[in-house]
């Protein structure tokens, strides 16, 4: 519903308004379990007018067409999922992108967590609209997504602090890489802090690990000594004997250093210290951008070092901005969501951001 401003907008002025977006990955072809047919009754809900929603599967055939065809000024139409269409829609298909072009005469993107992926609904359709004439531009949400993460990344006020956590280094290899060139502070911790720890030469247990990147790790650390960055890793980390199953189930711990972890035990959250580190950290920043937990927060015992973090950048006067996935889900589940200066709407598009990629939503873009 991050959307809806811009859609007011359009239809506020007049637009004729045609929606297109996908509801989950659709591997086994078109269905009704994913439809968009809830989605348009929700839609109509919230904007307090109909939405006429073509059910069609074929997304853009005579049906559209004709629905299209009869709207007047300020009516708005759903398009059914666009990966009904399958190859077409996720290879970037020219006929399913000039299909969509030909119902339009301008593309408003405003799906930030889909801009990564250069689909037909994302950037086929805009060489088609451009083709015709037409405009191709960004909705408020993706305006404002571009402002924060580019500007956080490209042009921060500084000390500008970034944290990165989640379960492998491998997700996040050129983020660390394109951080340590753009901040001042780059803080690890999550499963992927273990890696570098065992790069450093410690007993990991048996913590979370990625033997493949272990020498990754160590250019990292020399990297940011080169150029004269601050890189915090964990000094002390929260143990278990075994991983919870079910994942929120009762857990024993047990508090360790990092140069005394034991052998048959597993880190799964950062210690107390570590996290008054973090906190210390991100409390003298001007500038911060978190991506990934710093444990598993979705356990209540093992959540105390993300909402460590968590609590910090709300009482920071910094700003502060979540890169989606997992983190916006552990602020919103802390209940610290609306006191972040802007939480992304994509996770995947969002860390290709920090990457320093050019997203092809972003980049189809006339006017952003």
């Amino acid at each position: 519903m991050a959307a809806l401003p811009t859609i007011q907008k359009l239809i506020n002025d007049g637009g004729k308004v045609i929606l297109c977006s996908h509801l989950g990955k659709v591997k086994n072809g078109p269905n009704e379990g994913e439809s968009l047919a809830p989605v348009a009754e929700r839609l109509s809900e919230k904007l307090g007018k109909p939405v006429t929603f073509v059910a069609d599967y074929n997304v853009t055939g005579d049906a559209a067409t004709a629905a299209v065809a009869a709207m007047k000024e300020g009516d708005v139409v759903l398009l059914q999922n666009t990966r009904f269409r399958g190859k077409e829609e996720t290879k970037n298909g020219e006929e399913f992108s000039k299909e969509l072009a030909d119902l339009a005469d301008v593309y408003v993107c405003d799906a930030f967590g889909s801009s990564h992926r250069a689909h037909a609904s994302v950037a086929g359709v805009t060489k088609f609209i451009s083709a015709k004439g037409g405009e191709n531009v960004v909705g408020y949400l993706m305006q404002k997504e571009i402002d924060f993460l580019g500007n956080a990344v490209e042009n921060p006020v500084r000390p500008f602090v970034a944290i990165l956590g989640g379960a492998k280094v491998a997700d996040k290899l050129n983020v660390i890489n394109n951080l340590l060139e753009k901040c001042d502070t780059l803080i690890i911790g999550g499963g992927m802090a273990y890696t570098f720890l065992k790069a450093q030469g410690y007993e990991i247990g048996k913590s979370l690990v990625d033997n493949e990147k272990l020498d990754y790790c160590k250019e990292m650390m020399e990297k940011a000594k080169e150029l004269g960055k601050t890189l915090l890793l964990p000094v002390d980390s929260v143990t278990i004997a075994d991983f919870p199953n079910p994942i929120d189930a009762p857990v024993e711990t047990l508090v360790v250093d990092v140069e005394n972890m034991p052998a048959d035990r597993e880190g799964c959250d950062i210690g107390p210290k570590t996290a008054a580190m973090f906190a210390e950290a991100v409390k003298s920043a001007k500038t911060v951008v978190w991506n990934g937990p710093m444990g598993v927060f979705e356990n209540p015992t093992l959540a105390a070092g993300t909402l460590a973090v968590a609590k910090a950048m709300a009482e920071t006067d910094a700003t502060t901005i979540i890169g989606g996935g997992d983190s916006a889900a552990a602020v919103n589940q802390m209940g610290y969501g609306d006191k972040m200066s802007h939480i992304s709407t994509g996770g995947g598009a969002s860390l290709e951001f920090l990457e320093g990629k050019e997203l092809p939503g972003v980049a189809a873009a006339d006017d952003k």
